[in-house]
């Protein structure tokens, strides 16, 4: 780290998440530093290091700072944020996710930053097994809020649930739903390629989701309904791009299930979006979600959506409209509902247009980043001037 940078008396935020990998939260935070105005803002990443976010952040000329985040409390983890907080000269921390949330918030508050804002791509913790941690989380984010300027929930669902489980006061509290870039769409061409590449059956329907593979995302329902597609429609296959701490464990899953040869796992991808685009029908079997950015990018490559009927969901799709939705936790109602779109194709590619028309206009780019450096200006000029760093004029 150089002591050198000219910052120009702007005013300079760091964009915190725990892991390196470019899942929802990840992008996220990628999408707002890469357009936050940077005539008025100066943008770090923080993260894990050696993953997909550091490539992306060199692409967009963002400078990365590994910090080493992890699940387990570490003094020492707090005490190198503070440091790099300080050192820089930060105004605004910004944390995405549970983990940034804590060590960052404990942090900034060591480091006596002007103004921390908490980004929950998705209230994880509300959906533990375990009574007992559950009610944990939420004891600690209403203490955090305490240390925390602004709340952001990315959908209507999850701000009714913060506000429910009173996990900070309401005034602090602000839904920015996500928004992104329209998608480069592929011609057949180029998806025909791509699919010969992977050694795809060229005449395939190829019914495919891009997700963690963690229990939240239902990737084990899919699994189930898998069989049931199959003897439907003999030819079809199954695609899942990303990576997690399931991993292992539905692969063995998908062996013993006699899937092999029809259910590819293709691991976490940088070029997932343009793996999407060789889906036939995009599905996603989530038991909870924020606001899922792979749905909203499915639509702008106008693919046909199965997906289930949970919270910010429903807020992007219109059953029968803009596609399907089905009950979580069903992998009959699942297959039933991708088999009527691979018997369907008329009624596949209608839904493919009509989410490809209504859904990318109501989350565009523009509103969340614009949204969000608003809240940072409000909060900012809020602080004492003597707190707001001696470069600001």
């Amino acid at each position: 780290m150089s002591n050198s940078i000219d910052f120009r008396g702007k005013i300079r935020i760091l964009e915190m998440i725990d892991r390196p990998s470019l899942g929802g939260g990840q992008t996220a935070l990628l999408l707002l530093a890469s357009h936050l105005d940077r005539r008025q803002f100066e943008v770090f990443i923080s993260s894990g290091g050696g993953g997909p976010l550091v490539e992306e952040s060199g692409k967009a000329g963002i400078p990365h700072f590994r910090v080493s985040l992890g699940k387990k409390f570490s003094p020492g983890v707090i005490k190198e944020i503070a440091e790099l907080l300080r050192k820089m000269g930060i105004s605004i921390l910004h944390t995405h996710g549970g983990v940034a949330g804590f060590f960052g918030r404990l942090a900034a508050r060591r480091a006596r930053t002007p103004v921390v804002v908490h980004t929950l791509h998705g209230i994880h913790y509300l959906h533990y097994r375990t009574p007992g941690l559950r009610r944990l989380y939420i004891l600690l984010e209403q203490m955090f809020s305490r240390l925390t300027d602004a709340l952001i929930l990315v959908c209507h669902a999850d701000f009714q649930k913060a506000q429910k489980f009173r996990l900070a006061p309401v005034e602090k509290m602000f839904v920015i739903p996500n928004g992104i870039d329209l998608k480069t769409r592929f011609s057949p061409d180029e998806i025909s390629l791509k699919r010969q590449s992977l050694r795809w059956p060229p005449d395939s329907p190829v019914v495919g989701t891009v997700a963690r593979l963690h229990r939240q995302k239902g990737i084990d329902y899919l699994l189930e309904a898998a069989p049931f597609i199959f003897s439907a429609v003999p030819e079809a296959r199954v695609a899942v791009v990303g990576d997690g701490p399931w991993d292992q464990k539905l692969r063995k899953k998908a062996r013993r299930a006699g899937l092999e040869g029809k259910f590819y796992f293709l691991g976490e991808r940088k070029e997932a979006t343009e793996l999407l685009s060789l889906f036939d029908i995009f599905v996603l079997p989530s038991l909870w979600e924020g606001l899922p950015f792979v749905l909203i990018e499915a639509a702008s490559l106008q693919k046909p959506i199965v997906a289930t009927a949970v919270d910010g969901v429903i807020e992007i799709i219109e059953d029968e409209k803009t596609g399907l939705l089905v009950p979580p936790r069903n992998p009959r109602a699942l297959a039933e509902a991708v088999i009527s779109l691979l018997l369907n194709r008329e009624k596949a590619r209608r839904l493919g247009e009509w989410a490809g028309s209504t859904i990318p206009p109501r989350f565009p780019l523009r509103r969340m980043v614009e949204q969000t450096a608003s809240l940072y200006l409000e909060l900012f000029l809020k602080q004492p001037r003597s707190s707001q760093g001696p470069l600001f004029h």
